[in-house]
């Protein structure tokens, strides 16, 4: 989805890779790119909330839900890598830099979602039919994110469904996995990640801006142009703080929580590096990484000050 954080080097001809080559790259953007900070730590956040509620975890399930939150972000990857080669996304400027995309990265995708919609489905027996809800609104949003015939992120809601999909529904499916139930302050909470998830979908927009639009991408970037992407993804990333400071006031979450504004000098070095090079896409990059790295900072505080309240309540 938009411009890869990994490093970057001369790539090999498309004649040079094998199938099995190829599938290794797009499974190592999912390492990278999704894993680690897009579907982990929402799903952590829930469990952190449902067990301040119960006091408890029944690690099957748990680690049942993980396994299912893996498949899906394989199959976004796989989804998103594949419908915008067929598109020619990242082809405009440099058509011979890239393969061919193999149609092994399709049938990745659909292993990934088949996955974890039997995982969903499992889930729901043991839980309640809101799994599958859950599951099936996810799926939804993650399989057209980029696939015909909706193409979210070709409507210019994108980044809205990534918002949706990585804050409420994330945390809140797995809250109520967890503990059967849901909850306002963990629907608050969810606005964390899914702010700042947000504004990682429109910063990473922002270096691809012309290429998008000569596809039709009509992404929010594209929409505000790049200098009002980034004015956008910076207010997203403060309204996540904003969230986090409110909530502490009104008790909503521990004080701990503020701890989560370690992470704020990153957006603030992001900010400073952004709106000098949002019109040079090579030195935007460590803007990109900076937000990035305040994302996975500010959420695993958050999630760990959720988590410390409840051994602390069950204590």
């Amino acid at each position: 989805m938009g411009l890869s954080l990994s490093p970057t080097g001369r790539r090999p001809p498309a004649a040079a890779l094998s199938a099995s080559q190829r599938l290794m790259r797009v499974l190592s953007l999912v390492r990278y790119r999704f894993f680690l900070y897009a579907g982990l730590l929402p799903y952590l956040l829930g469990a952190a909330w449902a067990y301040r509620i119960t006091g408890t975890l029944d690690a099957a399930i748990f680690f049942s839900g993980l396994g299912g939150v893996v498949l899906s972000v394989v199959g976004v990857e796989a989804f998103n890598e594949y419908f915008d080669a067929r598109m020619g996304t990242d082809r405009v400027f440099n058509p011979d830099d890239l393969p061919p995309m193999s149609i092994w990265v399709l049938i990745l995708g659909i292993l990934g979602f088949a996955g974890a919609l039997a995982v969903g489905v499992y889930l729901t027996e043991r839980a309640g039919w809101p799994i599958l809800a859950f599951a099936v609104l996810g799926g939804f949003a993650a399989v057209f994110y980029v696939a015909p015939p909706i193409r979210w992120a070709y409507r210019g809601l994108g980044e809205t469904v990534i918002a949706l999909s990585y804050g409420p529904w994330m945390v809140l499916g797995s809250l109520y996995l967890h503990a059967g139930t849901l909850a306002w302050g963990a629907l608050w909470a969810s606005l964390v990640p899914g702010l700042l998830i947000m504004a990682l979908a429109v910063v990473n927009a922002i270096p691809d801006f012309h290429q998008d639009r000569l596809v039709g991408k009509r992404n929010l970037v594209v929409r505000l142009g790049r200098k009002g992407g980034v004015w956008l993804y910076l207010s997203l990333a403060g309204g996540a703080f904003g969230v986090i400071g409110l909530g502490v006031w009104q008790g909503v979450f521990p004080p701990t929580a503020l701890a989560a504004l370690l992470a704020l000098p990153l957006l603030l070095r992001s900010a400073q590096g952004a709106v000098k090079t949002y019109q040079k896409p090579r030195l935007f990059v460590p803007a990109i990484r900076r937000i990035v790295t305040c994302y996975v900072l500010a959420v695993t505080l958050f999630t760990a000050a959720i988590a410390l309240d409840g051994w602390n309540l069950a204590a």
